[in-house]
């Protein structure tokens, strides 16, 4: 019998087993969504309007709020073994992963931003089969790890009554990654392969469901 998974630290092959089509007979474990819930009150708190501003303090999140390419491996390692080279960046088709030439942004490596342009996880995943350096694994698809939605409740237009399904509909994983229960919006988060698809098709501002990448989560 399966152990429950414990966090990002739980055998691949325990990831695998719930990722491809079972995760149906599982409920979300709050080991698992504990993580992504203390980093999404944190991003909570920056909508958050200030009547007397403190001075800026160092962000707890700076540099682990980058989205980064399908197949990065972890955060430090990735910073550490890319080259900068921007292969991933002219062979993806989506045009969705960035660099930023002056290196001040995401560490000068590679990045998504889901609110402009998200990875549609293409059949080909070209990314990862030109990366020189070996920052960017070949991994199947439903193994992709980039992070996890979280889906903000009280700014969904679900809460005014409107029928927004956008989320869900957009999603390439379908019903696996998100779905609608009991009318409202569930991210599976051992299926969820952090895209960002839903994130940028979400009409609301702030974004109603946005993802909290890998790196954040490795904290």
């Amino acid at each position: 019998m399966l152990e429950k998974p414990d966090g990002e630290d739980a055998p691949l092959d325990r990831r695998q087993f719930f990722r491809r089509g079972f995760f149906q007979i599982f409920k979300p474990l709050s080991s698992s969504v504990a993580p992504l819930q203390r980093v999404a009150a944190e991003l909570g708190k920056l909508d958050a309007p200030r009547q007397n501003p403190a001075p800026p303090a160092p962000d707890p999140l700076s540099g682990l709020l980058f989205l980064r390419p399908p197949g990065a491996i972890a955060e430090r390692q990735f910073l550490t073994t890319c080259q900068r080279g921007g292969q991933c960046v002219r062979a993806c088709p989506a045009q969705c992963i960035k660099i930023d030439s002056t290196g001040s942004k995401a560490g000068g490596a590679p990045f998504i931003d889901a609110d402009t342009s998200a990875c549609l996880v293409c059949d080909g995943l070209y990314c990862m089969d030109v990366c020189p350096s070996g920052a960017l694994k070949r991994t199947p698809r439903v193994d992709i790890d980039m992070g996890t939605a979280v889906w903000r409740e009280e700014s969904c237009l679900r809460e005014t009554g409107q029928s927004c399904t956008i989320c869900v509909d957009r999603c390439p994983l379908g019903e696996v990654a998100i779905r609608l229960h009991r009318g409202r919006v569930e991210v599976q988060p051992l299926s969820c392969i952090g895209c960002g698809v839903c994130q940028q098709q979400c009409p609301t501002s702030p974004k109603s469901i946005f993802v909290i990448p890998k790196a954040a989560k490795e904290r």
